[in-house]
């Protein structure tokens, strides 16, 4: 991967509205959009943590809506291959793991179907973004700032993100790529990970995840919301495109169909449901 970039975006202010892992759900995309304009935030104020494209059967339509949409966005590890021309999507996946079998099927599906106009506009994707919010210096960063495609969840020593803190010089990290939405505080310094829009978080329900933050008197507050959207649509689409059947069972059931990337705490947590 290229040496990492990052995009300054000044200070924001207002309520700021995260999400990732759009995975190719083109319908979960659309209710985002639709969230974000019945809330009335503007598109400065909202950040995609990247993996615009995966698992499911839109890679095209999500990265053209994304486009026009016009939101800072970090690109993930997929947008990071696609747009170099890789073999494969860097999640690093253990050699004939049923994830990396898996990944030989949607990867040259999405390859195939992305034009040069969405590899192009990839390019123009930072791996960070930075700025400044409710007093705070906040980054924006996919795996982690020292890996992309590093798994980083809620069970992850907490010593692994004070390195990031450290290596960023800040005190709010915005996070993607594990799939599963958790928050961390401790000594002023926040780990937020808004989870993922394009697959539930295998706690046994067709949700999905996002995070809205405050600045309401200088106090930083989250909250995080589920987001409800036609995953049946979304899982017709992938079974019309002869997709891995089990991720297209997956937008039905909310379960993983296994949990090879998980630590063994969030492991024990399928299919038990997310209440914050």
């Amino acid at each position: 991967m290229k040496q990492p970039q990052t995009t300054p975006l000044g200070a924001i202010k207002g309520r700021l509205l995260v999400f990732g892992g759009v995975y190719s759900n083109w319908q979960a995309l659309q209710a985002m959009r639709a969230v974000a304009n019945e809330l009335a935030i503007p598109k400065e104020n909202i950040i995609c943590t990247g993996d615009i494209v995966a698992y499911c059967a839109q890679p095209e339509a999500c990265v053209q809506a994304m486009k026009d949409w016009g939101v800072p966005c970090i690109a993930g590890n997929v947008e990071i291959q696609l747009r170099e021309g890789a073999e494969n999507c860097a999640c690093d996946f253990t050699e004939g793991s049923r994830c990396d079998n898996f990944s030989k099927e949607w990867y040259p599906f999405a390859q195939a179907q992305l034009s040069e106009d969405a590899l192009a506009w990839m390019r123009t994707l930072p791996n960070f973004l930075s700025f400044n919010y409710a007093g705070k210096k906040a980054m924006v960063v996919h795996g982690s700032y020292h890996n992309t495609s590093e798994f980083i969840f809620a069970s992850t020593d907490w010593k692994v993100k004070q390195q990031n803190f450290a290596s960023t010089n800040t005190d709010l990290i915005l996070a993607g790529h594990c799939g599963l939405p958790f928050a961390q505080v401790q000594a002023n310094q926040y780990w937020l990970n808004a989870g993922v829009i394009g697959m539930p978080a295998n706690d046994g329900t067709p949700r999905v995840w996002y995070l809205l933050l405050d600045d309401r008197d200088g106090e930083l507050t989250y909250e995080y919301h589920a987001l409800t959207y036609d995953f049946k649509a979304a899982n017709r689409e992938m079974q019309a495109q002869q997709l891995t059947p089990a991720y297209a069972k997956t937008l039905l059931t909310g379960i993983w169909d296994n949990c090879e990337i998980l630590p063994a705490q969030e492991t024990q947590l399928q299919g038990q449901a997310y209440y914050f």
